[in-house]
């Protein structure tokens, strides 16, 4: 029982699990309609985009947080009107937005430098930087996220399959990717300091491809993505301590093997349906 109760002694670990729990079922949920829209590209992306808006607002010292929160909502609005409005493919915008913002970042630590020690956390996260602030900022960007996924579920719902019909049905759909783009970025932000830019993508897509994986019921697959997200949150987080490895590299790898045992799961029930099949015929 120890192993369980020794880590908690230390404030670090205590805000790290926390923070892990609520990014990681954050990022899950978020992650259902990312794949299902077949937008995983705009979660890598987007992090990079938001990355450009920490820097700034480091240089500028704005708030972090309200800093980088406009600047990926901004980045966001920007791809997902110039795609509604041009003929250009949405990743090549997400491509040009998204890495000019990040090169804006880079263009300016390379001419103030003094962000330079924080680089490596902005990158790959710094979990011993969470403090008892950053807690109540995820928990209130969870709560949120969490109350307007609810209130527009029915036509986040039918955008996501199908956004044409549903324009037809009334659906604002417009309005609808605009809420949902400012989901988005906020996820995004407050993920950064426990996964970094560079492994947000991971996190946004395992959970949502294993639950796909696990089952065919939309429902189901907000609830198992959700639950991995939260599950390798806290694994990860354990694991980490113990081997002394980063909370975020730990958390996307507890995830890809989940992935992994869900993928031979699902491969083997394929081949057993096949030879049952087969013996039948």
């Amino acid at each position: 029982m120890n192993i369980f109760i020794e880590p908690f002694q230390f404030e670090f670990f205590r805000n790290g699990i926390i923070t892990a729990l609520m990014v990681g079922a954050l990022c899950g949920l978020i992650g259902v309609y990312i794949v299902l829209r077949g937008m995983s590209y705009i979660g890598h992306g987007l992090s990079h985009a938001i990355f450009g808006g920490a820097v700034v607002s480091f240089v500028m010292t704005w708030n972090f947080y309200l800093g980088a929160g406009i600047w990926g909502f901004l980045a966001a609005v920007l791809i997902n009107q110039t795609v509604r409005r041009t003929h250009i493919s949405a990743d090549a915008v997400i491509g040009v937005i998204t890495t000019a913002s990040f090169a804006i970042g880079v263009a300016l630590i390379s001419r103030y430098r003094s962000f330079t020690r924080s680089f490596d956390a902005a990158l790959f996260g710094n979990i011993l930087g969470v403090t008892v602030q950053d807690v109540w900022i995820v928990a209130g960007v969870t709560l949120t996220v969490l109350i307007i996924i609810f209130f527009m579920y029915k036509q986040l719902l039918f955008t996501t399959f199908d956004s044409e019909v549903a324009q037809v049905y009334g659906v604002k759909t417009e309005l609808v990717d605009t809420a949902f783009s400012l989901v988005l970025a906020a996820g995004l932000i407050v993920s950064m300091q426990i996964l970094g830019v560079t492994l947000i993508a991971a996190a946004l897509v395992i959970p949502a491809i294993t639950a796909r994986l696990l089952t065919d019921s939309f429902n189901r697959m907000v609830i198992l993505s959700t639950l991995i997200g939260a599950l390798t949150g806290i694994t990860g987080m354990y694991l980490s301590y113990y081997i002394d490895v980063a909370s975020g590299a730990t958390i996307v790898l507890v995830q890809a093997m989940i992935f992994i045992a869900a993928l031979t799961a699902s491969l083997a029930q394929k081949r057993a349906a096949q030879r049952l099949s087969h013996t039948h015929v």
